[in-house]
C-alpha cells in the first residue's frame, strides 16, 4: 500500500487557509501515486486551538472546511485530525479530538483520541472527551484494516496510562496503524519519538505511519520529523525536521533505511529557534522586521544571529546604546556583529538621558555618590524604552535577549531588558547560548570572537561582572536544570563537585522568588522539557523550597 505522509504547517484558526494547505498536499500525494494520505492532528484548526474551541461558530466552521476537503479529495482516501462533536446532551463536554477517514467525498469513519494529556503544555481534558473503546476501520479493496490513533495514543508505553490503544487495535486485527500527531518539539524529541514508535510497531507486529505537524504556534515549535516504520520497527521513510514535506512510501516494497544519526543538538536547537521566530512573525502577520538591543554581549549577539537566519538581514535592526559604564570593546563588538551579519546598526548614546535621571534622583533621594540598584536598572529601562520607541515609530517587533539562566534567578530588569514581544533565548541556558555562538561561526565568523571569550557583564556599574551577583554559570545551570527540568527540591539537588549545598539552596530560593518577573516577561520559545510559560505553573506567592 502506497501511503503519503504529509507534514504541513497550519496556522491556528486559519480554517480555510489550513484546508487549502491540506488540499494542496493531497493533490501532490495523488500525483505521486498515493493510495492513502495521512495528515496531522487537528490540521484544520491548527494545534493547539485552546479556547477557540469554545468560541461560537468555530467548530461549525471547521466542520464546513472538513466537508469541503472531503469533496475535493474524492479519488483518494485521506486520514486527518479534526474536531468532531459527540452526540452528548446539553451541558456535557461534547467534542472529540479525532482521526477522521475521508473517502468518496464523505466522512466514513471517526475515531476519537483515547489518551488526553494534561501534563506540561497540554490541557486536553478541558475540551475533549476520550474514546471509551478502540475499533479498526475497514478500508476495503484488499487494503489492511486501519488502526486510527491520535498523537498521545502511541505514547502509552512511556506514560502511566491504563489503556494501550495501538496494541488493542493491533490485537483486533488492524494491519496498519496510522497516527495523526501534533507533538511539540524540544531538543532530542524527534529521536526519542522515533525510537519509541519503532519499539511499539515491533510490539504490535504491524507497520506504523506517523504524520506530525510542523511550524511554530505561539511558544510551541513543532518539528515535523514524520516517518514510517515496518512491523519490525525498521525505518521505511523519514521526513525532515522544521520544514513542510510530503513523501509517499510503499509499505510492502520499501527497503529499510539505514539508521542515521540525528542532527547535533546545537544544530537542532538553532533550527527550532529559527522556525519559532519566523512563524511568530508570519502567523501574526507582523511586518517581518525585528529590533534588537546590541550590548556587545553573547545573548544579544546570538539573538541577532538567529533573527537574521529567520527574517533575513534586511529584517533585523540592531541598536547599540552605550552608557556611562559601557566598555569600548563592547561597542566595537556590537558594531562588528552588525558588519558580520550584514544588518543595519544604529547607535544611541544614553548618557544624557541617564544624567537627567541621576539629577531627578538627587531631588528624590538626596545627594549621593551612587544610587545603587536604582541607578543600574534605570540604564536598562532607558534602553528598553528606546527600543519600544523604535518599535512604535517603525513597526518593528522588539526581541528580548535574556537567557534561561538569567530569567530563572531574576538577573534581568522589568521594563528594561525584559521588554519585547518574544524572548528568543528564554528557554536556553547560558552554556547553550555559548554553544549556539560557536556553532554560528562554524563556517566563518558571524559572532565576534571577543564576544565569546570575554567575561559576561551587564555593564551597569564600574567593573561589573555577572559573577559579582551570580554563581559561575556552569554551577548555576547545573542546579537550575535539576530544579526546573528535574523538578527537584533544594535538599535533593546535587550541586557540582566542590560547590557547597547552600549555593544550591540559594539558587532555588532565588528561582522561586522571581516568578513574578517571569509572569511579566515576553513569550518564551520552548526548547526543553520544561520551559517558562504554560507548561510550568507555580504560584508567585509561596514559601516551599524543599530545604528540609
Amino acid at each position: 500500500m502506497r501511503v503519503a505522509i504529509a507534514q504541513i504547517n497550519p496556522t491556528v484558526g486559519d480554517l480555510a487557509g489550513n484546508r487549502k494547505l491540506a488540499e494542496e498536499a493531497v493533490a501532490k500525494a495523488r500525483a505521486a501515486g498515493a493510495e492513502l494520505v495521512l495528515l496531522s492532528e487537528l490540521v484544520l484548526t491548527g494545534y493547539p486551538p485552546m479556547d477557540l474551541l469554545e468560541r461560537d461558530g468555530f467548530v461549525r466552521d471547521q466542520l464546513q472546511e472538513l466537508d469541503a476537503l472531503a469533496a475535493a479529495c474524492r479519488d483518494v482516501p485521506v486520514v486527518l485530525g479534526a474536531v468532531v462533536p459527540t452526540e452528548a446532551g446539553p451541558g456535557a463536554k461534547h467534542l472529540l479530538n479525532a482521526a477522521v477517514l475521508l473517502r468518496g467525498g464523505e466522512r466514513v469513519a471517526v475515531r476519537a483520541k483515547s489518551l488526553l494529556p494534561t501534563y506540561d503544555v497540554f490541557d486536553e481534558r478541558r475540551y475533549f472527551v476520550h474514546a471509551e473503546r478502540r475499533e479498526p476501520v475497514a478500508l476495503g479493496d484488499g487494503a489492511p484494516s486501519l488502526g486510527l490513533t491520535v498523537c498521545e495514543d502511541v505514547w502509552a508505553g512511556e506514560m502511566p496510562y491504563r489503556a494501550d490503544p495501538a496494541l488493542e487495535l493491533a490485537q483486533q486485527g488492524a494491519g496498519l496503524l496510522l497516527n495523526c500527531s501534533a507533538s511539540p518539539w524540544h531538543v532530542g524529541k524527534a529521536e526519542r519519538r522515533r525510537r519509541m514508535v519503532a519499539a511499539l510497531a515491533e510490539r504490535c507486529g504491524v507497520p506504523i505511519v506517523f504524520a506530525n505537524q510542523v511550524g511554530g504556534n505561539d511558544e510551541l515549535v513543532f518539528d515535523g520529523g514524520s516517518f514510517a516504520v515496518d512491523a519490525r520497527g525498521r525505518l521505511l521513510a523519514s521526513l525532515p525536521l522544521f520544514e513542510p514535506a510530503i513523501e509517499v512510501v510503499d509499505l510492502e516494497t520499501a527497503p529499510a533505511l539505514p539508521e542515521a544519526a540525528g542532527p547535533e543538538p546545537v544544530a537542532e536547537l538553532e533550527g527550532g529557534l529559527v522556525l519559532g521566530i519566523r512563524d511568530y512573525f508570519h502567523k501574526l502577520e507582523l511586518p517581518t522586521t525585528a529590533v534588537i538591543g546590541l550590548s556587545g554581549g553573547i545573548d544579544s549577539a546570538v539573538t541577532a544571529h538567529l533573527a537574521t537566519l529567520a527574517l533575513g538581514r534586511e529584517g533585523v535592526l540592531g541598536v547599540a546604546m552605550p552608557g556611562p559604564f559601557s566598555s569600548e570593546h563592547s561597542i566595537e563588538d556590537a558594531l562588528a556583529l552588525g558588519r558580520n551579519l550584514g544588518i543595519e546598526v544604529r547607535t544611541v548614546d544614553i548618557r544624557p538621558i541617564f544624567e537627567a535621571y541621576v539629577a531627578a534622583f538627587r531631588s528624590l533621594f538626596g545627594e549621593r555618590d551612587d544610587y545603587g540598584l536604582a541607578q543600574q536598572n534605570i540604564q536598562s529601562r532607558i534602553r528598553g524604552a528606546t527600543l519600544m520607541a523604535i518599535s512604535n515609530a517603525e513597526g518593528r517587533l522588539v526581541l528580548a535577549t535574556g537567557n534561561k539562566s538569567e530569567m530563572s534567578v531574576g538577573y534581568c530588569t522589568l521594563y528594561g531588558d525584559t521588554v519585547g514581544g518574544l524572548a528568543v533565548l528564554g528557554d536556553v541556558y547560558k552554556r547553550d547560548v555559548y554553544a549556539l555562538a560557536r556553532h554560528a561561526n562554524h563556517a566563518g565568523e558571524r559572532i565576534p570572537e571577543g564576544t565569546i571569550t570575554k567575561p559576561p557583564s551587564a555593564e551597569l556599574a564600574p567593573g561589573q561582572l555577572d559573577t559579582d551577583d551570580l554563581p559561575p554559570y556552569d554551577v548555576l545551570d547545573a542546579v537550575l536544570q535539576q530544579a526546573i527540568e528535574g523538578g527537584r527540591s533544594a535538599s535533593s539537588i546535587e550541586p557540582p563537585p566542590g560547590t557547597p549545598d547552600e549555593v544550591a539552596r540559594a539558587i532555588v530560593r532565588r528561582l522561586d522568588r522571581n516568578e513574578y518577573k517571569r509572569r511579566q516577561s515576553p513569550l518564551v520559545l520552548r526548547t526543553s522539557l520544561k520551559a517558562f510559560g504554560s507548561g510550568r505553573r507555580l504560584p508567585i506567592v509561596h514559601r516551599y523550597h524543599g530545604e528540609d
